[in-house]
């Protein structure tokens, strides 16, 4: 988590939201990614997708069984559905996103049984650090402190 939070800190001083991630492999980072939407002109362009990219980029693959992906915020239901199509075995995140979260948080797509592959969730890890990051962000954007 604390690589995918430092990236998270990447975007956010680019003027991203400040999201991170790592996909990783036994103790191997494979992939890694922060929000870029704003700068790519990339609506897709979330964190989880670019490690996704990365990683398939560095393996010549597009599935990717046997990994965990390791993001500061619950992933939303674009990047859930990358992670079920690239064979993602599991989902590490920080900050709960009761709005747009796709893995408990607004919906419950990674366990959905009409899908082909499930994704195994654990949340809340690290979480008040990923959740102060976004806090800050969006207070600084509004013009307010403290």
């Amino acid at each position: 988590m604390q690589r995918a939070i430092a990236l998270a800190e990447r975007a956010g001083a680019a003027g991203e939201v400040p999201v991170g991630a790592v996909l990783v492999r036994g103790n191997e980072i494979i992939g890694e990614g922060w929000n870029q939407p704003i700068a790519s002109h990339d609506p897709t362009a979330h964190a989880e997708i670019k490690a996704l990219r990365d990683a398939g980029e560095r393996l010549g693959a597009y599935r990717l069984p046997g990994t965990t992906m390791v993001v500061t915020l619950e992933p939303c239901p674009m990047c859930v559905g990358a992670m079920i199509h690239a064979r993602v075995d599991r989902v590490v995140f920080g900050a709960s996103d009761p709005k747009t979260g796709a893995c408990g948080g607004a919906l419950a797509l990674h366990a959905d049984p009409t899908h082909n592959h499930r994704l195994e969730v654990q949340g809340g890890v690290d979480a008040e650090r990923c959740a102060s990051l976004l806090r800050e962000f969006f207070r600084a954007r509004r013009g307010r402190v403290g």
